[in-house]
Order: C-alpha cells, then sequence, then structure tokens
C-alpha cells in the first residue's frame, strides 16, 4: 500500500518525538525552561500525531462507505 500524505506526517512526526525524547533523556536540557519547552513540544507532537491518525481513520471510513 502506498503511503499518504498522512503516513508522511505521522513518520516524520514520530521521528521528532524520538529524537525530541532523546535529549530529555540524555539530560541535555540546559535549564528548566528549556526542559519546559521541550516538554511542550513533546505534548504537541502527540496531539498532532492523534489529530492526524483521526482524520486518517476518517477518510479511510468515508472511501470504504462509499
Amino acid at each position: 500500500m502506498a503511503k499518504t500524505v498522512y503516513d508522511v506526517l505521522i513518520e516524520k512526526f514520530r521521528e521528532d518525538l524520538a529524537v525530541s525524547t532523546q535529549f530529555l533523556a540524555d539530560g541535555a536540557a540546559k535549564d528548566h525552561a528549556e526542559y519546559r519547552e521541550i516538554v511542550g513540544l513533546l505534548r504537541g507532537l502527540k496531539l498532532a500525531i492523534q489529530t492526524i491518525e483521526d482524520l486518517k481513520r476518517s477518510q479511510m471510513k468515508e472511501e470504504n462507505d462509499d
């Protein structure tokens, strides 16, 4: 099955999520402000992934209903 734009976005955001998670795990945040910034980024990426997955499911359901 060919990759959709949804798949490409999800893959990219998951890569970004993994990199940022590893950044925190390595203790690389230089201060509490940077730590909070990265935690906010992680939350945003998770929300974006969930939203895209929901859109993908909705589109697939609509295509199957037609």
